[in-house]
C-alpha cells in the first residue's frame, strides 16, 4: 500500500488546483481521476464552449465589418475543423496540467477510486492511503424523468462536444447559463436552436436587468425561448409540449448537475439537511476527522473557480494555515455571450433584506467613448452599495468583456476598498472601464 500526505479523489478544478497547493506546501500528493485530468470544466464545460464561443465572437465581428464599410464574406464554416481545434485546445492544457504535476512531485493515478476502509482506497487492485484526504469528485449531468426520453438517443452537457456534425435543428431543454452559453454559439453557427425551459423564465440565477438584455439578444438572432412549459414526451424528432411541437436533429437535455455521491455515502459521511452535499466546517473538513470536500460535493456556487479556491483553502487548512472560508459573495458568475454578463455578491433585494440603506448606480455601455467606437453599446454597469460606508455590496456588468471587467470592482473589495476607492481612481481614457469610475462618482453624489 502507498501512502501519501494528501490524496486528492478527483482532477477537476477543485483537486489539481489543490494538489499543486498541497505539494507546493512541502507535502506527498497523489490525485486519482477516472476520466481526464481538468474534470468536467476542461473537457466538456468551460474551455470547449468558450472554444466554440470565440467563433462566435468572430462571426459577429464580421457582420459589424459589413455593416460597417468593410465588406467580408464567410464562404463556410468546417465544423469538424472547428471540432480539431478544440480538441487541440484541451489537450494542450491537460498537458499542462501533467507538466505541472511532474515538476511538483504530484502522483497521478488512473482508475475508479473505491473506498476500501477509513482514508484507504483501491484503484485498479492497488491500495492508497491518504494522512489526509480531499474529495473533489464534482457531479454528473442532471436527467430529469421525461417520458421518452430514455428511447431516442440525446446530448448532455457531457457528450455535446463530442458531436461531430452541425445538425439543422438543435432543441434544448433548460435555460440555465450552460444552455444559453450553447444555444449562442450553435445559433452562431448557422443552426435554427429552440430552448425550451420549465420555469417562468430562461436564467433566473441572473440578474433581471441583465437577463432581459440577454433575453433580447437571443431572440433578436432568432433563437426561439419557450418558457413555463411543459414537457410531455419526447419522441424521436420530436419534443412534444403541451401546446405544440418541437422538431429537432438533435436534442441537448441541459437541466444542471447532481453531485458524485457514491465515495462520500460509502465513507458514511454525514450530509446536509437535504442529503444533497457533503456536510463541511468552515475548513472544508466532513464529519470524519481530516477528510475534506470541496466544489460540486458541498453546494453552494458549483463553478470551476469557486471549487479552485475551496481546495486551495482545504489545503492550507490541513497544513495549520486556516484561513476563513470562500465567500459567496466573492464569487464571480459569468456568462460568455455577446453581450457578456457577470456578476458577484448580493442582489438589490437580497442587500435590503440584510438590513442596508442600499444605494444603487447603473451606467449604460452607450455613455462610454470607447464603447461607442467599437459599435459595442449594449449593457451597462451597475454597482450595489449603502449609505454609510459605501461598501460595494455587489455589482453587475452587461457588455464587452464583462467576465474580465468585474475583477477590477471585485479586487477592491476584496482589498476592504469601497466606492470611494473606485471613484478616485485615475482610468485612462478612453477606456471601457472609465464606465466603472463613472458609477462610482454617481454613488458619491448620495450624501
Amino acid at each position: 500500500m502507498k501512502s501519501f500526505d494528501v490524496l486528492i479523489i478527483g482532477a477537476g478544478p477543485g483537486g489539481y488546483v489543490a494538489a499543486e497547493e498541497a505539494a507546493q506546501l512541502g507535502n506527498s500528493v497523489a490525485v486519482i481521476e477516472r476520466n481526464a485530468v481538468g474534470g468536467c470544466c476542461l473537457n466538456v464545460g468551460c474551455i470547449p464552449s468558450k472554444a466554440y464561443l470565440q467563433y462566435s465572437r468572430w462571426l459577429s465581428a464580421v457582420q459589424a465589418l459589413n455593416k460597417n464599410g468593410i465588406s467580408v464574406a464567410v464562404n463556410q464554416i468546417d465544423f469538424p475543423s472547428v471540432v480539431r481545434r478544440k480538441n487541440k485546445i484541451i489537450s494542450t492544457l491537460q498537458s499542462g496540467i501533467h507538466m505541472t504535476f511532474k515538476r511538483n512531485g504530484i502522483h497521478y493515478i488512473t482508475g475508479e477510486a473505491k473506498h476500501v476502509e477509513g482514508k484507504i482506497f483501491e484503484v485498479n487492485g492497488e491500495r492508497y492511503y491518504g494522512k489526509h484526504v480531499l474529495l473533489a469528485t464534482g457531479g454528473a449531468p442532471f436527467i430529469p424523468d421525461i417520458p421518452g426520453l430514455s428511447d431516442i438517443d440525446y446530448l448532455t452537457t457531457n457528450t455535446f462536444f463530442d458531436m461531430e456534425t452541425l445538425p439543422n435543428r438543435l432543441a434544448i431543454i433548460g435555460g440555465g447559463v450552460i444552455g444559453v452559453e450553447l444555444a449562442y454559439a450553435m445559433k452562431s453557427f448557422g443552426t435554427d436552436v429552440t430552448i425550451i425551459e420549465a420555469a417562468p423564465d430562461i436564467l433566473l440565477t441572473v440578474d433581471p436587468d441583465a437577463r432581459s438584455i440577454v433575453k433580447e439578444k437571443l431572440q433578436s438572432m432568432g433563437i426561439k425561448i419557450i418558457v413555463e412549459a411543459s414537457v410531455q414526451k419526447v419522441k424521436k424528432g420530436i419534443v412534444l409540449l403541451s401546446d405544440e411541437e418541437i422538431p429537432f436533429d438533435r436534442l441537448l437535455v441541459a437541466t444542471g448537475r447532481k453531485q458524485n455521491l457514491e465515495i462520500p455515502m460509502a465513507m458514511g459521511l454525514e450530509l446536509d439537511e437535504r442529503k444533497q452535499f457533503v456536510k463541511v466546517n468552515e475548513y472544508y473538513e466532513t464529519s470524519m476527522k481530516n477528510v475534506y470536500a470541496v466544489g460540486d460535493l458541498i453546494g453552494g456556487h458549483t463553478l470551476a473557480h469557486a471549487a479552485s479556491a475551496e481546495g486551495v483553502k482545504a489545503v492550507r487548512a490541513i497544513n495549520g494555515k486556516k484561513e476563513r472560508p470562500v465567500s459567496p459573495y466573492s464569487i464571480p458568475r459569468p456568462l460568455f455571450i455577446d453581450p457578456e454578463v457577470s456578476e458577484f455578491g448580493m442582489s438589490e433585494e437580497e442587500a435590503r433584506k440584510k438590513g442596508y440603506d442600499v444605494i444603487v448606480e447603473k451606467m449604460p455601455f452607450s455613455f462610454n467613448g470607447r464603447a461607442i467606437c467599437a459599435n459595442e453599446t449594449e449593457g451597462f454597469v451597475k454597482i450595489i452599495s449603502e449609505t454609510r460606508y459605501r461598501e460595494i455590496l455587489g455589482a453587475v456588468i452587461v457588455g464587452p468583456d464583462a467576465a474580465d471587467l468585474i475583477h477590477q470592482i471585485l479586487a477592491v473589495r476584496e482589498a476592504e476598498g469601497t466606492v470611494d476607492e473606485l471613484a478616485n481612481t485615475v482610468f485612462a481614457h478612453p477606456t471601457v472601464s472609465e464606465l466603472i469610475q463613472e458609477t462610482a462618482k454617481r454613488i458619491m453624489k448620495h450624501q
